[in-house]
This record gives structure tokens, sequence and C-alpha cells, in this order.
């Protein structure tokens, strides 16, 4: 559990006091539980594996199979300018910590900004190894645009088909199909799947 708490801590690029403080606990009790001179009580060590962004089992050295996502995707959006279908695809970054995404264009996309294209940045969490939950806000002053992101993630991480639902162009609520792949023909063939109706495949048994 030391090594884990150490570790962990190093990789959110938190202080012994940083981490401390989002425990509720004094720097000292960190200071000794990564010494290995003590354990946590059962309340602390939930609190220290909440504020690391791990379940309790990984803090207590259990292995996991978690499916990493991290890297650069190509993301597919269907998507809407008065009243026109627009299929917008670019380039994004995902970092992943544990379960949690931290995901950002990094590029404009196919189309002009007058058509939709913007920057953007979101949060996103994967539960089970299977289901991508979290939001995104337009990251260009000009653009309003923001919402939610489910998707379904394959088992082996190497794609993510959902919808999208939030403020755009053309109204407060307004949803649409995406996908998220290793390249941009593969993204744009998983959204026109999903507008025909056909559920691409995620080898989940």
């Amino acid at each position: 559990m030391s090594e884990i708490i150490r570790q962990r801590r190093a990789e959110l690029g938190l202080t012994q006091a940083d981490l401390a403080a989002l425990a509720g606990v004094d720097t000292r009790q960190i200071r000794r539980y990564e010494a290995g001179e003590g354990q946590p009580t059962l309340p602390i060590a939930n609190a220290i594996a909440k504020a690391l962004r791990i379940s309790l089992d990984e803090l207590a050295g259990e292995p996991t199979q978690r499916v990493d996502v991290s890297g650069n995707w190509w993301a597919c959006w269907q998507t809407w300018n008065k009243g026109r279908e627009i299929l917008s695809s670019h380039q994004a970054h995902i970092r992943q910590t544990g379960d949690s995404l931290d995901i950002a264009a990094v590029t404009r996309g196919t189309h002009a900004f007058e058509e939709g294209g913007y920057l953007w940045r979101g949060e996103m969490r994967i539960w089970d190894n299977e289901i991508l939950m979290g939001w995104y806000v337009a990251d260009e002053g000009a653009v309003r645009s923001k919402g939610t992101m489910y998707f379904v993630l394959h088992q082996h991480g190497i794609q993510m088909t959902g919808r999208w639902v939030g403020l755009s162009y053309d109204g407060p609520i307004i949803s649409g199909w995406s996908a998220m792949a290793r390249t941009e023909d593969e993204a744009i063939a998983l959204v026109n799947q999903l507008k025909e109706g056909k559920a691409p495949t995620h080898e989940r048994h």
C-alpha cells in the first residue's frame, strides 16, 4: 500500500501535503503511510483512495484490468447548422488517470468556424471498462456550445460509439451520434453505421 500511495500521488502530481488535504488527514500521516510505518483505518483508506482516484482494492494492491484509452484519437460528430446535417471529424487527445479522462480537441476539424468547427475540452469517466460518461465545453470564447457525452467502449479500447447532447447553434437541446476511433475513416464509418441503425459490435459476451 505504501508504494501504491507514493506512485499514484506522483502520477497525479500531488505533494504529500496536497494528498493530506484532499483526504482530510495530517501530512505526517501520509508520510508515515508512504514509509510503511502504519496502515490507515478503513475510513481514512477510503478517503485516500478517492483522493488518488482509485478503488480501495487498487489501494490494497489488487491487480486491475483497466482499459487504456490514452493517446491520440479521431472523433466524428453528427451536428447541425441551420437544420443542415454536418458530419464533423477532427483529432483529439485523451490523457487517462485511472478511470478519469481529460479529453481535448487538437484540431477544429473538417468544417470552418462558421459551420461549427471549434476547439473544445472535456472530462469523462470509465465505468466497468465499458461505459464512458462525461461533459464537454467549447474552448473558444465566441462559442457557447457545451453538453454531455455518452459512449460505449469496445472491449479492447479501440473505438467508442455513442451520442452527445447539448447546447449548439441550432438550439439548447440538440443531440447527435458520435464516435471515436484511431483513424479518421474508422470514426466516420462508425457514425454512418449508427445513422443507418447498425450498432457497431463491441464484442462483449
